[in-house]
């Protein structure tokens, strides 16, 4: 065992394989992200590509059980890999984020500052438990998500909300 500690082979070998598995998973992050908003061309590519790089890795672990480092390379990878997945996926920000914005006051300037920024914007009334408002449904590339609530924030500091990704399905007001 302690052979195998000292031998830089051993640690070449053990940092491949947390390379490899950190590429294998950052891949997966991203074919899923890339699945759910049905890119399926890409989906598949990298599907291919995430299982080539899993059975090469997983069959130098398994052949090389002795080497706890191989292991442990291999579980740092995984976990290296969800992280940059989601660094890396963040960063392209590809979809599409829907806003739900309740401002009891300003609901109106928000509205319009949003249409004058070339957004989107649908005004719906609501009564909360306490007094009616406007509620402001607006739909953006996630890429342009922080401009939308940056706005908002600027206009209303109260103002409550909430997002969530969505695949648009028909034609409306896309700011491209």
């Amino acid at each position: 065992m302690i052979d195998i500690l000292l031998s830089p082979t051993a640690w070449l070998v053990a940092f491949s394989i947390f390379l490899a598995r950190t590429v294998n998973i950052a891949l997966d992050t991203l074919r899923f992200m890339f699945t759910l908003r049905q890119k399926r061309a890409l989906s598949w590519v990298l599907g291919f590509i995430q299982s080539v790089i899993f059975v090469l890795v997983i069959s130098s672990v398994l052949t090389n059980l002795e080497n706890p480092l191989n292991i442990i390379g291999y579980s740092a990878g995984f976990a290296t890999g969800n992280v940059l997945g989601m660094a890396i996926e963040k960063r392209l920000a590809l979809g599409y984020t829907h806003f739900s914005i309740i401002s009891r006051y300003r609901s109106t300037e928000i509205a319009d500052a949003l249409r004058d920024a070339g957004f989107g914007v649908t005004e719906i009334p609501a009564r909360g438990r306490e007094s009616s408002f406007m509620m402001i449904d607006c739909r953006v590339l996630r890429k342009q998500s922080n401009d939308v609530e940056n706005l908002v924030l600027e206009i209303d500091p109260d103002a409550f909300i909430t997002a969530e990704d969505v695949v648009p399905r028909r034609s409306g007001i896309w700011r491209p």
